[in-house]
């Protein structure tokens, strides 16, 4: 084995450019780097993202790449101007039908990267972000799980490391599916629903805003919704609550109930973990709502109905934007 290769890559673990480059067999620049064989199928992916890179200027990198508990928020290809699905952008897609490896690497500086994991694509979506000659663009942003386990990945056993988590997502996926809730398609929803475009539209929107002023719109929905004495908790401290309200007294059914609510402005979604922590922080007279930007998994879904616990109710991205847009806020007051 050359001295520019390695067999393995450990998590944590930095490595050169080179050692990336001969060791997978991608080329030596880019953010999305492919490895294919003779029939130009993909063998696998480097992706490079400055996520952890603070100090570096925007001009230098207009990527807006983030990275938020095991979740990559990662901008595709395309320094200026409107980005296209095409060419290495489109080929990530590819994992959506093959358990293609694709490996995470965050770059440190100094053609010097730490690698993050192994990467599952979780989902696609359009936002507007500043291009470096500070345009308005839209781009697309890919949605990367990193799997941090096993630790050390083996070169050869990537694809099969990469086979089984692949599966076991597409498994829970499916019973995620299967639970969605069917809308009857009567005239009145016909009315007050607004389309798939709206509601992701605003739900980018909402992602703009800061945490503590998008808790503050979320009182403001909550106000215009069948709630009185609607109050924010501080910005630190709160345990765990973010919100505490009261169904106003028109409703015969729920009238003074105490509702405390945990707000979560997240792109990816909210696991059985964060659900049960919430149920532990509530107070034992009050109902819990959950509220994500993001979704919810299939464990969080069985958790927050769990036949043993208090239920908690669980708003997602796509509802709660649903919700803003009948009550007519203007998510704009609140993104500064």
């Amino acid at each position: 084995m050359e001295k520019n290769q390695t067999t393995v890559f450990q998590v944590g673990k930095t490595y050169t450019n080179d050692q990336i480059r001969f060791s997978l067999g991608v080329e030596n620049l880019g953010g999305i780097r492919p490895s294919v064989d003779e029939k130009k199928n993909l063998r696998y992916v480097a992706i490079m993202t400055s996520a952890e890179e603070s100090e570096k200027r925007f001009y230098e990198n207009p990527y807006l790449d983030r990275i938020e508990n095991d979740i990559l928020i990662y901008t595709a290809q395309g320094r200026s101007g409107d980005q296209e699905i095409t060419g290495r952008n489109k080929r990530l897609l590819e994992q959506y039908q093959i358990p293609i490896p694709f490996y995470g690497f965050a770059n440190i500086g100094k053609q010097t990267y730490r690698f993050l994991g192994l990467l599952e694509l979780l989902r696609h979506f359009q936002e507007l972000q500043i291009d470096k000659q500070k345009t308005t663009r839209k781009v697309w942003v890919f949605e990367f799980r990193i799997h941090q386990e096993p630790n050390v990945v083996p070169i050869n056993l990537a694809s099969e490391i990469t086979a089984d988590f692949w599966r076991k997502s597409h498994e829970q996926q499916s019973l995620v599916e299967e639970e969605r809730e069917i809308v009857e398609d009567t005239e009145e929803t016909k009315i007050f629903t607004p389309s798939l475009v709206e509601v992701e539209d605003l739900r980018a929107r909402l992602l703009q805003i800061p945490p503590y002023n998008f808790e503050h719109l979320v009182k403001e929905v909550m106000k215009a919704n069948e709630f009185r004495d609607v109050s924010v908790t501080a910005a630190s401290g709160d345990g765990g609550i973010d919100i505490n309200a009261y169904v106003k007294d028109s409703n015969d059914f729920f009238a003074g109930t105490h509702v405390q609510v945990q707000v979560k402005r997240w792109r990816h979604s909210v696991g059985r973990v964060e659900i049960n922590n919430f149920r532990g922080a509530l107070s034992i007279t009050a109902k819990g709502i959950f509220i994500t930007t993001g979704f919810f998994t299939r464990a969080a879904l069985v958790e927050a109905r769990h036949d043993y616990k208090p239920s908690i109710t669980l708003i997602d991205g796509t509802k709660l934007s649903s919700i803003v847009i009948r009550s007519k806020i203007n998510p704009q007051s609140f993104s500064q």
